[in-house]
């Protein structure tokens, strides 16, 4: 079996994954702005205590939550179509897959959106620059963007190798031995 090397092929692909991933971010953050200015809460409040302990679902998880699982739909349709062209009849096979690389990173995003604002955490957002008195000086916002972006590399790299990449390679393998 020949070793796989690193093709402009795999570059256009990644590059139209960020652009997808891009628009995914403008729609994530978009639904937390939405979702935060139709709701008549603190983004910082408790949504949910979870007794016995000290912890809390807040606000902003819940942002969080709703604005990925708009995204999600929307980078699943985008990545389908135009990064991977994966077609039609693979859509409904490979979303619980897209689906579970994006829970996965929904889970690593609210891990880091937690640490960012959490008060005693070392990379906590500074309180002094983002007061909430603007839209740009929202700590929830900068939050979600920050996680957004960081956990982007990492859900590319499930998704090309686990959701869009072994039909890919069968399919590659189907043309190479069809006969002349």
């Amino acid at each position: 079996m020949p070793a796989r090397r690193l093709t402009l092929g795999h570059v256009g692909e990644l590059m139209r994954f960020a652009l997808v991933g891009g628009s995914g971010v403008l729609v994530n953050v978009g639904v937390v702005v939405l979702l935060n200015k139709l709701l008549p809460h603190d983004p910082e409040s408790v949504f949910l205590p979870l007794r016995p302990t000290d912890f809390n679902i807040r606000w902003v998880h819940v942002l969080n939550a709703a604005g990925f699982v708009v995204a999600n739909a929307w980078n699943f349709e985008l990545n389908r179509l135009w990064t991977f062209r994966a077609g039609e009849r693979t859509a409904r096979t490979r979303f619980p897959r897209f689906f579970a690389v994006g829970l996965l990173g929904l889970a690593l995003q609210l891990i880091l959106v937690t640490l960012l604002i959490h008060p005693y955490s070392p990379i906590e957002l500074p309180t002094s620059i983002l007061d909430g008195s603007t839209g740009f000086r929202t700590r929830t916002y900068w939050a979600t963007l920050i996680s957004v972006v960081a956990v982007t590399p990492l859900s590319f790299l499930f998704n090309r190798l686990w959701t869009f990449g072994t039909s890919r390679a069968r399919s590659v393998r189907a043309v190479e031995t069809r006969p002349a």
